[in-house]
């Protein structure tokens, strides 16, 4: 690209521009020295300025750019670790949780259970216990209500006697024969 410059330089100072004679002082030879100082100058302040300061400053920028991107990088990467350990960590939790929330269902069923058979058989002999003193009363009912029943058909019988013959009868007689009657009765009635 200098080389080019230098080429073009060179050509245009050999050839005679019509342009310099017109007015235009940029194309006198006799400007060209100042011409090219400036030019050197210039640009020379200007890469002196973009290499020293602005370079410099944008390669600062750029690395802090790129180290704070790889920092928020690590970072993200660390918190996506510490995000997926607690997660794991919630899992688990929730998996003891589940299991202990079904130990704790399943004791209380079983101590449930093992209370409502302890009642049912509470339950069951009280019944018992009911249905015997029950049987107890009717049997001690029924002797009595036979006992009962005996003296009754005993007094009956003797006024019925006494009312069809109008004589008094023996009652020890109507007494065996009211007993005799009952003894054979008695053996289906217990039954």
């Amino acid at each position: 690209m200098r080389i080019l410059v230098f080429i073009l330089v060179f050509l245009i100072a050999k050839i005679n521009l019509i342009a310099a004679e017109a007015g235009m002082p940029q194309l006198d030879k006799t400007y060209w020295l100042s011409q090219a100082f400036w030019l050197v100058l210039v640009f020379s302040l200007l890469y002196f300025c973009i290499n020293n300061i602005f370079l410099p400053k944008i390669k600062n920028n750029l690395s802090n750019r790129e180290k704070k991107i790889k920092d928020n990088l690590e970072e993200a990467k660390l918190l996506k670790d510490n995000a997926s350990q607690k997660k794991q960590e919630y899992i688990n939790a929730l998996e003891d949780g589940k299991k202990s929330v079904q130990k704790i269902i399943s004791e209380a069923k079983k101590k449930l259970n093992q209370d409502i058979e302890s009642k049912k058989e509470d339950i069951e002999k009280k019944i018992q216990d009911e249905i015997n003193n029950a049987n107890k009363e009717i049997k001690y009912l029924k002797t009595n209500s036979i006992l009962t029943i005996n003296k009754i058909a005993e007094d009956l019988s003797s006024k019925i006697i006494e009312d069809i013959s109008g004589d008094k009868l023996n009652e020890s007689s109507i007494k065996a024969t009211v007993s005799e009657i009952s003894k054979n009765k008695l053996k289906e009635y217990l039954s």
